[in-house]
């Protein structure tokens, strides 16, 4: 194993170039495919790009934001077709993880501004989500299938003046292809491993009395990578793709132009399969905690543990930390979860004059989201005790021992968006001046069945074994507003929110000189949230409201914010461009749905110091782009997370609190780009990120009075202190005309990280090399042309836990007590593998 990583390692540095010789990390991904955005590519050598970031048109190495683009070349030889295909880290300050195992949501960071639970209705993203200039108000539906992306933009720090609230990391922007106007598409069909399939059609209509149709439709389809045992359900890691998109561009005059969209889709999936990594690797067991300090629960001051000893495994049950499992060791109920996106945006662009365009960006989207996971199993509590080796067994035929915890939910949301914006420029100032406003209503409800029952069988009067049934599970009345997912369910709990922001900004630069750029600009934002709690633990608080001593308050706040920014940009020539920048950004505040209370927290703000470099050599052949960033947050929103059990139900709690103190992030970011010949590019990125949130003071207070102050470490998740990425593309011509063979080959490596904010257990390390051969544009005749490839994902198959849970390894958080702690739940860390190696063939045809 460690010779195939040192084997691996050198592949990896080979394919950077062993450029990766300073602790610098990539500012700007301008990988060989990118330059497919350029405007320009020039006589030779590496091309324009072109982004949008300051809401204008500007060459990427002119534009002083650190920021990574990749475009439609660069995502097709990732074979990148959804988001989460990023995860791997082909920008290395993207951080790209599922939320739990789940498919369906999507954690989000930048620049280590990574939350655990955006889950949540009353819960904000660090790091802001764009299609086509619109921002995503929830997490959820970002999986599915994309579209003909004409390029991904990251931005990367605060993003506040500009882009506006819930920036603070920086922005994903997406941008789709437009309608040419031209009669023109392509279509594209490929097949894989795991069952795959894919099929794709992009068609451009002529455009007949100013207005150009385009249509856009996506299938994707991959079979479980995890086999689930119990016939007619579903396995894990399979999804189920379709998306349609029409856009329609209007251009009356030269001087006008409208896009409108449409779009729906629907994807299909299951989670990751939940592996039981180890058994009891604390040692937990009844007695004092000071005799097992391995056994602590963060945050806790534990004198003794009781609930021992932690029961042994039911019988068949797997316990492997080092490979991915191709089936399940129990069968257990598993439906495919939904999610259904759709959205209409219109924008509207009207020059003016030549030193001024007013633009109009007007959105409804909304998102259905069904969730169904049964990935566990028999890898976390509740816990069943067979009494084996006895004589009698509390579980039998008539009752079943419970075990297998469902995680149902449903989402509903909805939101509306105008933005209106006016960009130019009068003599020697460039502007930019908008507002922008903001409406969402979302509601959820979750509840956490168990869908299995465990039956002990004998042998001579024995426990021996077990026999596994499924028991009936959600069969109750359900209030009317409960979604599909929950119905006839116990219900952990029901939410709702409505969400308001109202914002103004402006940002000038003046080009002081022909070299000398100073920016300014600045918004203000006011944030508008409420909320209630519908349901908590299965008590109705519409028709049973809680007990003062609950504490439970309906959300009701406000908050006002302005972020300003500056920069100073000076071209020491054509082709090295420095700056040097302020920006800040915040996060709003909300409740958490997971705690009985509807416990509120507040925002976060965050001030970033970053200086950068941006330069272009050696005949334009190759590229080195270096940034440098402080940044400091104040009041980090941090997640404490814990199932509590009640009886034979488990309720899942998480309390968000504001940390004190100054949360420190550091980093370096840099990007080498060579040209070396004609045909042959290579890329090396690398980032470094460094974090610190201080202690916290945890004050628990149990049912006689008591109480504990302990001090806590809290920690960044999903976010390595060293991430490295490198690519290798050639293209040499074959026979006359515009044929290519064309090669691609990416490795990319992630240091360690936390999967949860208050355990310094860490996931794997992981390296991963994708590649891609294509023999492309095949001449057939009449303008059109034929592409054929081959593709891999994780080519030699490379297997790390991405996802590790601690928490069933120690004692359960306090309830009753806080100073005798219960490990009756103790069982092990629990986990999820990566996806495994995929392969396929694509078929392509352009006309």
């Amino acid at each position: 194993m460690m010779l195939n990583r040192f084997v691996r390692a050198t592949l990896l540095a080979g394919s950077a170039l062993t450029s990766l010789v300073a602790p610098a990390a990539f500012a700007q991904t301008a990988t060989p495919d990118a330059t497919a955005a350029a405007e320009t590519p020039g006589d030779a050598g590496l091309g324009e790009i072109v982004v949008t970031a300051t809401k204008r048109e500007t060459n990427l190495q002119e534009t002083p934001i650190s920021m990574a683009v990749m475009s439609t070349e660069a995502l097709k030889d990732r074979h990148v077709t959804s988001l989460y295909d990023l995860a791997d880290g082909a920008v290395p300050s993207l951080r790209i993880a599922t939320f739990e195992a789940r498919q369906s949501a999507l954690t989000i960071g930048i620049r280590g501004i990574v939350p655990l639970d955006a889950n949540q209705p009353a819960r904000e993203q660090g790091v802001g989500i764009y299609v086509d200039g619109v921002y995503m108000g929830r997490q959820h539906g970002l999986n599915a299938a994309l579209f003909d992306i004409e390029r991904v933009e990251v931005l990367k720090g605060p993003q506040g003046t500009l882009f506006g609230r819930n920036t603070e990391g920086g922005a994903l922007s997406i941008v789709s292809k437009a309608p040419t106007g031209e009669w023109g598409g392509s279509v594209e069909a490929g097949a894989g491993n795991y069952g795959s399939r894919t099929a794709n059609a992009h068609i451009n209509l002529p455009s007949i009395a100013g207005f150009s149709i385009k249509l856009d439709g996506v299938i994707q389809h991959q079979d479980a990578t995890t086999k689930n045992p119990m016939e007619g359900q579903a396995g894990w890691n399979y999804y189920n793709r379709k998306g349609l998109r029409a856009a329609v561009r209007w251009q009356p005059t030269s001087s006008i132009t409208n896009d409108f969209s449409y779009d729906v889709a629907k994807d299909e999936n299951t989670p990751f399969y939940s592996q039981l990594l180890n058994y009891n690797p604390n040692g937990c067991g009844t007695g004092t905690q000071a005799s097992q300090p391995a056994c602590t629960l963060p945050g806790t001051a534990y004198t003794n543990l009781t609930g021992g000893p932690v029961k042994p495994l039911l019988p068949g049950v797997t316990v492997n930390g080092s490979s991915r499992m191709s089936e399940a060791d129990i069968g257990v109920p598993q439906q495919v979860s939904v999610d259904k996106t759709h959205g209409f945006t219109n924008s509207l662009k009207w020059e003016v004059s030549p030193q001024i365009e007013l633009r109009s960006i007007t959105a409804w989207r909304g998102v259905d989201a069904t969730q169904w996971d049964n990935s566990g199993g028999a890898h976390r509590p509740p816990l069943v005790n067979l009494g084996l080796g006895t004589a009698t067994s509390a579980c039998t035929a008539a009752a079943p021992c419970a075990f297998s915890r469902y995680s149902l939910a449903d989402l509903r949301q909805r939101q509306f968006s105008q933005e209106f914006q006016a960009v130019g420029t009068f003599g020697n100032i460039d502007y930019v001046a908008g507002l922008f406003y903001f409406n969402e209503h979302v509601s959820d409800d979750a509840a956490t069945p168990s869908s299995m029952g465990a039956v002990a069988t004998y042998t001579n009067g024995i426990v021996t074994g077990a026999d596994y049934v499924t028991i009936p599970f959600c069969t109750a009345s359900t209030p009317a507003f409960a979604g599909s997912a929950v119905n006839g369910c116990a219900i952990d709990r029901a939410s709702e929110v409505w969400s308001k922001s109202y914002a103004g900004y402006g940002q000038l630069t003046w080009n002081a000189t022909d070299a000398l750029h100073i920016t300014v600009g600045g918004r203000y934002t006011h944030d508008q949230k409420k909320g209630v709690l519908h349901y908590s633990r299965n008590v109705n608080y519409d028709t049973n409201p809680p007990a003062v001593s609950v504490g439970y308050k309906p959300l009701d706040a406000s908050w006002n914010r302005f972020n300003p920014m500056a920069t100073l940009a000076y071209d020491v020539s054509d082709d090295l461009h420095v700056y040097a920048k302020y920006a800040t950004g915040y996060r709003a505040g909300g409740a958490s749905s997971r705690t009985s209370n509807y416990q509120a927290f507040d925002p976060e703000d965050v001030k970033s110091y970053e200086i950068g470099l941006k330069s272009d050599f050696w005949n334009n052949r190759a590229r080195f782009n270096l940034a440098g960033y402080i940044m400091d947050r104040k009041d980090s929103q941090v997640d404490i997370s814990s199932i509590q059990f009640v009886g034979s139900s488990s309720f899942n709690n998480l309390v968000t609190i504001n940390a004190p103190g100054t949360t420190k992030i550091r980093g370096i970011e840099a990007d080498l780009t060579l040209n070396p010949v004609e045909g042959l590019t290579l890329n090396a990125s690398y980032a470094y990120t460094y974090t610190k949130i201080p202690p916290v003071l945890i004050t628990a207070t149990d049912t006689s009075g008591a109480s504990t102050s302990v001090y806590q470490n809290f920690y960044i998740v999903f976010t390595p202190r060293n991430a490295a990425s490198g690519s290798i593309d050639y293209a040499v011509p074959v026979g006359g005309g515009d044929t290519k063979l064309k090669f691609h080959f990416d490795g990319n490596y992630s240091q360690a990280t936390q999967a949860f904010d208050q355990f310094a257990t860490k996931n794997d390390s992981s390296l991963i090399f994708n590649g891609r051969i294509s023999l492309a544009d095949i001449g057939t005749g009449n303008g059109r042309n034929l592409t054929l490839s081959l593709w891999g994902r994780n080519l030699f198959n490379e297997q790390y836990v991405f996802r590790r849970d601690p928490s069933n390894s120690l004692p359960s958080a306090p309830t009753s007590s806080v100073s005798t702690g219960s490990i009756a739940n103790v069982l092990g860390d629990y986990g999820n593998f990566n996806a495994p190696r995929t392969y396929g063939v694509e078929a392509s045809f352009k006309f």
